[in-house]
């Protein structure tokens, strides 16, 4: 378990790193009638931006085993 969590280290440094971001989208931008599906809860927000950093991170990741 410790191997697989430290050679997916970058995937949950993108997760935190997102849900961190959808946190202050939430605070920051928000939405104020609350019809935005995304923006209207904070946990919405920071589940959907923890998902984008896991991609966005994922990029860097190399190939090599």
């Amino acid at each position: 378990m410790k191997e697989w969590v430290i050679k997916n280290k970058l995937y949950f440094i993108g997760a935190v790193v997102g849900a961190i971001g959808g946190f202050f989208w939430w605070k920051l931008v928000g939405c104020n009638n609350g019809q935005c599906m995304i923006s209207s809860k904070p946990l919405n927000s920071m589940l959907y931006f923890a998902f984008l950093g896991t991609l966005v991170f994922s990029l860097f990741k190399s190939n090599n085993n």
